[in-house]
């Protein structure tokens, strides 16, 4: 029987604690899908002691049920849809472009309140580990990692290293089709039945982007001074 994580917080240490190999690298890059993955990466990268920035990706939400996802969107131009549910809905196109083009504007205004100037960070050669709170449909870790099925994802071209998809909790099936496209997937919990991410935390309060600023900053500090 799977136990919850209190918070996100708490959902970093423990999945930090299945990454130590990982700790204290100059070659490691944690990055975190905002704005409830930072939370969880921040820990992350605090206990590796690695530096920590952000992969901007946003899901596309079905309208009237946008926790359900009918696809998600990357710096670049990158978009990635869950045919399945595309499908199912009977999603005509001109709804997804409408949708689209909202997250569109989302990310961009997220990008510059999470980075303002600052530059993207060095991809290539390094070993990334990208962490997000969970992984429900898929569709938004697949817009930010490289695979076969989506030769234009964010990080396909910037030639990293090693690629580690990193969560505390994901559908058992989803992680095994997941270990086809990165190098290595760790999950703390692999429910058969996911649901939904929320459940499996006692507190999933929404992370504002003043959290994800401040973490940044902080993470940023730590690893300066070290």
């Amino acid at each position: 029987m799977w136990q919850k994580f209190y918070n996100r917080t708490e959902a970093g240490r423990l999945l930090a604690a299945r990454l130590t190999e990982y700790a204290n690298r100059p070659d490691v890059l944690v990055l975190g899908l905002p704005r409830g993955g930072v939370p969880v990466a921040f820990e992350v990268a605090r206990v590796l002691d690695v530096p920590l920035d952000v992969c901007l990706v946003r899901k596309l939400g079905v309208p009237g049920h946008k926790e359900l996802a009918m696809g998600a969107i990357a710096t670049g131009g990158v978009r990635v849809l869950n045919e399945n549910v595309v499908d199912w809905l009977r999603i005509p196109q001109a709804t997804i472009e409408e949708v689209a083009a909202i997250e569109m504007r989302e990310l961009e205004r997220r990008n510059i309140a999470y980075r303002g100037n600052r530059p993207l960070p060095k991809v290539k050669n390094h070993t990334i580990i990208l962490v997000d709170d969970g992984i429900a449909t898929g569709a938004t870790i697949r817009a930010a990692i490289p695979s076969v099925s989506f030769a234009n994802a964010t990080l396909k071209q910037q030639q990293p290293r090693e690629l580690v998809v990193a969560v505390p909790v994901a559908a058992a099936s989803t992680c095994e089709e997941l270990q086809a496209e990165v190098d290595k997937v760790v999950c703390v919990m692999m429910p058969e039945d996911l649901y939904a991410i929320g459940i499996w935390y006692e507190n999933f309060e929404q992370t504002t982007d003043a959290e994800v600023c401040e973490l940044l900053t902080r993470q940023k500090l730590t690893t300066s001074n070290s």
